[in-house]
């Protein structure tokens, strides 16, 4: 039979004859720890990079609802560092599914050219967005008056939400009912997703953790296209450049958004 010595090293036993205990703490818990960045805060690399913090983690402040003065508190809270869209229930809809009496959350400031990052969830079967280059003037022209007439960046459960069937167009990260997503992979329903809007001049683009899932360019005949054939081809001014708000989607549907970041491309 073949015995294996285990070889202890003279350094711990030296310890034991010494009566000093070796702390059992490896490099690797500390920098696991280390890795972990904290929720609604700027690093001091962001800040020289000029970030701007669009929602610190416990207050409403830089928000309020669209066509609103304040907070439309039935729909929106914070919970667990993020800002939550409150499931309205039986609620009476209009014919894409929105509330009838809408309660979309926009920031108070407007961006022209900037990049966007943000991290979503969304509840089982459910439906919001995150939209950009919104007039408030010109979404409470038109009814439903509380709910944002612009570029739409998709949150959806692919799955299970019926939307996705109406094209690949209306699935996540879609510029909404405009150009579907390609390459993208998402995260399980119910775990965080990390999202970016890059809008310069006339050029955007989506992105879906780490990935470049769309781009488009204003005024070019493959937009133009995109959007003859749109919902929105009717709305006069409606993809005109201009300084606009950042709004989260009150679709009814739980959703939750943290680490919501901004810098101005001016």
């Amino acid at each position: 039979m073949i015995r294996r010595i285990q070889v202890v090293p003279a350094f711990f036993v030296l310890s034991l004859l010494s009566g000093v205990v070796i702390p059992n703490e490896g490099p690797t818990v500390k920098a696991a720890a280390a890795e972990e960045a904290p929720l609604n805060r700027l690093t001091p690399e962001e800040k020289a990079q000029g970030w701007i913090l669009l929602f610190d983690g416990e207050t409403f402040a830089g928000w309020r609802g669209l066509g609103r003065a304040g907070v439309p508190e039935k729909h929106w809270v914070i919970e667990d560092g993020a800002i939550k869209k409150v499931s309205s229930g039986d609620v009476l809809l209009q014919a894409d599914g929105q509330p009838l009496e809408g309660g979309d959350l926009m920031t108070v400031e407007t961006f022209r050219d900037f990049e966007l990052v943000f991290e979503w969830k969304i509840s089982p079967g459910g439906n919001s967005g995150v939209k950009y280059n919104v007039s408030e003037e010109m979404s409470t022209a038109k009814p439903p008056r509380y709910a944002a007439l612009g570029f739409e960046y998709q949150i959806l459960d692919d799955d299970l939400h019926p939307d996705a069937k109406n094209g690949p167009n209306r699935t996540a990260a879609a510029l909404y009912d405009l150009i579907a997503p390609e390459g993208k992979t998402l995260k399980p329903v119910g775990e965080f997703n990390q999202a970016k809007i890059i809008f310069r001049g006339n050029h955007g683009e989506h992105w879906l953790n780490g990935v470049l899932v769309l781009s488009y360019d204003l005024g070019t005949p493959r937009m133009i296209g995109f959007l003859a054939r749109s919902k929105y081809k009717d709305i006069p001014g409606f993809a005109d450049k201009r300084a606009g708000h950042v709004v989260l989607q009150d679709h009814t549907d739980a959703a939750w958004f943290r680490n919501i970041k901004i810098r101005r491309l001016d």
